[in-house]
């Protein structure tokens, strides 16, 4: 399966499943271990364990199985490798506090200054 199908389909399945903020990180060119992230929100520790849950039974239907999962039955970020696409599922104040979408985009907000600073 192709990376923007896998990342279509765990978006799908986590908007399905009422996850909370759903952001997609293109991290192409800046990662050698992934190509996409997706970063979403559950409103409880069990949320967040079901979504991820239901991420990954409805790719194994597709034929892809999940490279590993961290996170446990009480945890507040739980993360599913895919391979092209990592999937982040936590709640929101542990969000805020790691602010991942920030880490894996500062580069291209000081690329966008420079190239500013250019013209």
């Amino acid at each position: 399966m192709q990376a923007d199908e896998l990342l279509a389909l765990v978006i799908q399945e986590l908007d399905d499943r009422k996850a909370e903020n759903i952001v997609t990180v293109d991290v192409i060119g800046k990662s050698s271990f992934t190509d996409y992230m997706v970063i979403a929100t559950g409103t409880s520790t069990r949320h967040i364990k079901a979504l991820c849950n239901y991420v990954s039974v409805a790719l194994k239907e597709k034929g892809v199985f999940a490279k590993g999962v961290e996170g446990g039955q009480d945890s507040e970020w739980v993360l599913v490798d895919l391979g092209d696409v990592i999937l982040h599922v936590m709640t929101a104040q542990t969000r805020e506090f790691y602010q991942l979408e920030k880490l894996w985009t500062v580069e291209n907000i000081e690329e966008e200054d420079e190239l500013e600073e250019e013209e």
